[in-house]
């Protein structure tokens, strides 16, 4: 049984991703911030179901703090596979963007990436395998007004991923990034309306968080063993 972390894992689609890896018979720790009490109840129901799981709580964007939890997780083996799925909205124009408003969704989405990745690769290296999947985004592909922030740090995932794809692939770690478009959410639910979704999406509908971590699954799989440095887009042929 392989080890697991999702961060962001208490949203619907850190949620899905969890669900998914423990159905390929991962154990599963469910990241959480703010969220915890929500990670708990997934991971809850991933053992109801005979899954392996349990939940974390930390800041990734505080880089001791993340450090020494992920200490203590190590204690019990390496992590071999990660999903960097802990990112922000904070939407606003260039123009009219705060300072804070900038920093805030780089440090969670980029920062983070570096806080919870970089501690994980030497034992990761050690055992010659592993699936590092980071959550990039459409607007890191072809750019989204409001959001130069969360461009900047998704498409940031996308570089940095590619560079460490590099640097590990010698040691049977394989590195991607996944730009998932409009996935039905509480969140994409108060952006977009059907019809919205209908004129910007060719298959006229929202994906589906399973989808995305359907994917994530293959990622993390055996069978993805040559696939790395890659952006796949899931977005319903938006373009």
């Amino acid at each position: 049984m392989k080890r697991a972390l999702v961060t962001g894992g208490s949203g619907e689609l850190g949620r899905a991703i969890a669900l998914r890896l423990s159905r390929d018979g991962h154990h599963v720790y469910v990241h959480a911030n703010a969220g915890l009490e929500r990670a708990q109840e997934s991971a809850a129901d991933i053992r109801a179901v005979g899954g392996s799981a349990e939940a974390v709580a930390f800041d990734v964007t505080q880089a001791a703090a993340a450090e020494a939890a992920l200490a203590q997780l190590l204690t019990a083996g390496p992590i071999q596979i990660l999903v960097n799925n802990a990112g922000i909205h904070d939407d606003a124009v260039m123009p009219a963007m705060r300072p804070d408003q900038w920093h805030r969704v780089i440090d969670v989405s980029l920062n983070g990436f570096f806080h919870v990745t970089q501690p994980l690769l030497l034992p990761m290296i050690r055992t010659r395998w592993g699936r590092i999947i980071n959550m990039s985004s459409i607007s890191a592909l072809i750019g989204t007004r409001g959001q130069a922030n969360y461009a900047a740090a998704k498409a940031g995932l996308i570089a940095a991923g590619r560079s460490l794809a590099a640097e590990v692939a010698s040691r049977g770690i394989t590195v991607n990034a996944v730009a998932p478009g409009i996935i039905e959410s509480q969140m994409s639910n108060a952006v977009f309306d059907p019809a919205t979704i209908k004129k910007l999406v060719p298959m006229k509908r929202a994906g589906q968080p399973h989808e995305v971590a359907d994917l994530v699954g293959f990622l993390a799989s055996e069978e993805a063993a040559y696939i790395s440095g890659q952006v796949i887009a899931i977005n319903g042929a938006m373009m």
